[in-house]
């Protein structure tokens, strides 16, 4: 299985090559490791402590740890890598400790000995379920404690197939597991891993931070004025779209903002084609405008506008890849999403509690709307508690090693 796997990691490198010919994005995860290697950082004895993101949405969780440890540690060297362009394009975008991040160079046991031989990390730390094995092996036979944080992971991941011995071999070199729930400490019990403690999902303590730091919108805030009733579309995609768009059609909101989670011109242009009320872009905002609907054609404003919403709805239910939905939970909205959302633990827990509501058509999404209308205020009241009572993951994390 090792050979098989260290054949999958190269096919998928020849197949991102030949995606680069005619994908942006493909095209940037190759470029973005060009030379990679050669032009490290070199350390002056530093203690270099390593966390690994597949993306954006993983370094946001292990954000509140790496600020725990920068001040436990003012003086150690924190290094990021990135699997995904999304992650490295936008992750300076957060108030961050980061010394050096960058891509993590493919998975082969040449890149992994001499990646980890330059850094020498005295602690990594994998954040959610990235679990590249040529680098955890050499982690380990440097001496490197490994730990896994946010760990969440589901029945038919490879670790628990009848082929994933290698998989599971590649799961026992961590030093410990910190999971998000029993289910996950389960699985790994029955593959007798018991270097576990379940310590919650450390992203309640990124979007409790964000609230307690957030700064005032004064585009979006003078959108909304004073109307009581604003409907947040965040990180919608084209089919979340072709869903929404209709009801905002009929005047069903007093005001609308949509932050699509393509933000490039063409489908930007392709929304605001398709409404047929009154719309503005952020980047194109002004004072007197009446419009219905705003359009946040840029990264980096969805958290702030949750701020100033009523409902949300997030987008990713449709595709099996529902986006954050506890960024406007902590502000009291109640979220509607689509109805894939298994890989999702919290979306279950969110329905499970009442201020979460999972829509299949649109006929759906308007009994949810009426019903979350009569009874906002004390969903709103429930749904805050519950994320506040979640907090706490990171300092159980760190308490725990030190």
């Amino acid at each position: 299985m090792k050979w098989l796997y260290l054949l999958g990691i190269y096919f998928y490198r020849f197949a991102v090559r030949m995606a680069a010919l005619f994908n942006p994005k493909a095209k940037e995860w190759i470029n973005g490791r060009k030379g990679l290697l050669n032009s490290l950082p070199y350390l002056d004895n530093k203690e270099v402590i390593w966390f690994h993101c597949a993306s954006l949405g993983e370094f946001d969780q292990g954000l509140p740890l790496m600020q725990l440890i920068r001040e436990q540690k003012p003086n150690c060297f924190i290094l990021i890598t990135f699997f995904s362009p999304s992650g490295f394009n936008h992750f300076h975008k957060r108030n961050h400790p980061v010394d050096f991040a960058c891509y993590l160079p493919l998975d082969t046991p040449r890149n992994a000995e001499k990646f980890v031989t330059h850094f020498r990390p005295s602690q990594t730390y994998f954040v959610k379920y990235e679990f590249w094995s040529n680098y955890i092996f050499a982690l380990k036979i440097s001496g490197s404690k490994i730990y896994s944080i946010s760990t969440l992971l589901r029945p038919e991941h490879r670790f628990f197939k009848w082929y994933g011995e290698f998989f599971r071999k590649t799961l026992r070199q961590f030093d410990y597991f910190f999971v998000q729930n029993e289910a996950t400490k389960k699985l790994l019990a029955s593959i007798h891993i018991t270097n576990v403690l379940v310590t919650g999902d450390t992203r309640f303590d990124r979007v409790i931070e964000n609230k307690k730091h957030l700064k005032p919108n004064p585009i979006v805030e003078q959108f909304v004025a004073a109307i009581p009733t604003v409907f947040i579309c965040g990180s919608t995609w084209e089919v979340d779209e072709a869903l929404l768009i209709p009801l905002i059609n009929e005047n069903l909101f007093e005001k609308v903002i949509i932050a699509p989670h393509n933000v490039d011109e063409k489908h930007i242009q392709s929304i605001v084609e398709k409404l047929t009320v009154d719309c503005i872009c952020y980047s194109q905002s002004r004072e007197d405008s009446k419009a219905t609907v705003l359009i946040i054609d840029t990264i980096g404003q969805l958290a702030s506008a949750y701020s100033y919403g009523t409902i949300a709805y997030v987008g990713g239910g449709f595709t099996g890849s529902l986006h954050n939905i506890l960024e406007p939970a902590v502000f009291g909205l109640p979220v509607i999403f689509g109805p894939k959302h298994k890989r999702f633990p919290e979306a279950q827990a969110f329905v499970d509690s009442g201020f979460g509501f999972s829509i299949s058509n649109e006929s759906e999404l308007k009994e949810r709307i009426q019903f979350i209308e009569s009874k906002r205020e004390d969903i709103s009241k429930k749904e805050i508690q519950f994320v506040e009572h979640q907090a706490g993951a990171s300092k159980k994390i760190l308490d725990f090693l030190s």
